[in-house]
């Protein structure tokens, strides 16, 4: 799976943990001394760290032979490095977005078209509910694996006598909803939160009976008929078939419940100031991200005195569009925006799985003081429309040096303590430690001296610091998650 949030042994597991050090420096040096050694020595370019790694991982699963490998596609799917895999046991496409579009095209019919380059002839697929065209296009892409040939009892075998036409199909199924599974479950228990993790859960249980199917595991109580999915008026071809709910074992109720995975609607709550931390990072995961932290944020005991205060922790990376992203985020009503870049820190050197060496911090901050302009003009927009916000904010911003620090901080002209200021801080732990404000036992309290030279900065302090709860959204990327994980949750980089 990728990307990893905190190590990069995260991204090749084996029963759930990831591998050992020891383990993943033994097959880091054999694979790479074995292509070092291998390698055109006209092309003398080793392979790009994703595809190193993919490389690795498979050479890991080979070697510790495992029993199953599930691999998660690094981006799109037709000309991904992990779409090496002739025959797999099944595939899975889950809810479709838009991501990555310099990449895989700039309409949700492309990125199905490149999705569906997963699929192969004679394996089962499995897709959720999609809007129609695409799922339209995964049809269209599923039938183009249909792979036919002649099977005789010899050459001299004349056309017509001894010979047989075989077929391999790319049967593709529409998962039922999760709510079919529930009879006589009592209603399922997710152990990720959010809704849109259900159509996830339907689509996990498919892959998993399949798996069990071709194992020979034929026992298991109440598999269904295939039933097909009549097209709409505007779906064209052939109809769908509806992939039948059976009943699920103990085994299965308990894995969807016990589910955990960091980064993904995760909450932490470290005494008065609570972390919700999601890598939802496309106009339609942040929208699922906003739905879980209102209704999270919602079902938390609210302080006695009424004193609240909602930060966001907000950045984003690659080519997406961070004002339609940041647009969905307004309604949230957050006291203060933050904004820094994926760094830990700046003066110190920085953990070297969590380096991005194609992004400069110059390059970096420009992007963050875009999006400031960005938030403010968007809480101007919105300060005509909602009584919560007063009179709107002035454009514009102020680059700062601390000279004591050597730090760098861009906060909005005017000091506006509770109409939402946006502030920038060049680092990740400065961004932390400034809305904790010392209250966070796994983070140091900010130095006061010339740390936060902006009034904004000083009275929001003061905010932070009286507020009898502090209620933080970290989104936009999961790097971003990843580098308040490592801060908030030290345990994780062991």
């Amino acid at each position: 799976s990728s990307p990893h949030l905190v190590q990069v042994r995260e991204r090749i597991r084996i029963n759930g943990q990831p591998i050992s050090k020891d383990l993943f420096n033994k097959y880091f040096w054999l694979v790479y001394n074995r292509l070092e050694q291998t390698k055109d020595p006209v092309h003398s370019s080793m392979p790009a760290y994703f595809r190193f790694l993919t490389i690795m991982a498979f050479h890991v699963f080979l070697q510790e032979k495992v029993d199953l490998a599930v691999v998660e596609v690094g981006i799109g799917g037709a000309y991904d490095c992990t779409n090496i895999i002739r025959a797999p046991v099944v595939c899975g496409v889950s809810s479709l977005g838009i991501d990555h579009t310099s990449i895989l095209g700039d309409t949700m019919e492309k990125i199905a078209w490149q999705k569906g380059g997963i699929f192969k002839p004679g394996v089962p697929a499995f897709t959720v509910a999609q809007p129609e065209r695409p799922l339209e296009v995964l049809r269209e892409r599923a039938q183009e694996r249909k792979v036919s040939w002649w099977q005789g009892c010899g050459s001299g075998a004349p056309r017509g006598r001894g010979l047989s036409l075989l077929s391999l199909q790319c049967p593709l199924y529409l998962c039922p909803e999760l709510d079919d599974f529930e009879e006589g479950c009592r209603g399922l228990e997710l152990g990720l939160a959010g809704a849109h993790q259900r159509s996830n859960a339907a689509l996990a249980l498919q892959l998993a009976q399949t798996w069990l199917q071709r194992l020979g595991c034929l026992s298991l109580p109440g598999l269904g008929e295939l039933k097909e999915v009549q097209p709409s008026t505007e779906l064209a071809g052939r109809p769908l078939l509806l992939a039948p709910a059976f009943q699920l074992t103990d085994a299965m109720i308990q894995g969807l419940r016990d589910t955990e995975w960091l980064g993904r609607t995760q909450v932490l709550s470290h005494g008065p100031v609570t972390w919700y931390l999601d890598g939802a990072h496309t106009t339609s995961s942040i929208q699922a991200c906003v739905r879980w932290f209102r209704q999270a944020a919602l079902n938390q005991d609210k302080p006695h005195d009424g004193s609240e205060v909602r930060v966001l922790l907000f950045n984003a990376t690659g080519d997406r569009d961070t004002a339609a992203l940041l647009k969905l985020l307004v309604p949230c009503h957050f006291d203060y925006a933050v904004f820094c870049p994926n760094f830990m820190e700046v003066s110190v050197a920085n953990n070297a799985d969590q380096q991005n060496f194609n992004v400069t911090l110059e390059n970096a901050l420009t992007r963050c003081l875009e999006n400031q302009r960005t938030w403010t003009r968007l809480l101007e927009e919105k300060a005509g429309q909602d009584p919560w916000l007063p009179s709107p904010l002035r454009v514009g911003g102020l680059l700062q040096p601390a000279p004591a620090r050597g730090s760098l901080l861009l906060v909005p002209p005017a000091p506006r303590p509770l109409n939402s200021p946006a502030l920038v801080f060049p680092c990740l732990g400065q961004a932390l430690r400034w809305v904790a404000q010392g209250r966070d036992p796994h983070l140091a309290a900010p130095v006061a001296s010339g740390a936060h030279p902006h009034p904004a900065a000083s009275s929001g302090a003061v905010l932070l610091q009286e507020a009898a709860a502090v209620r933080v959204l970290v989104t936009g990327s999961l790097h971003l998650v990843g580098g308040a994980l490592r801060l908030l949750d030290p345990a994780l980089s062991q």
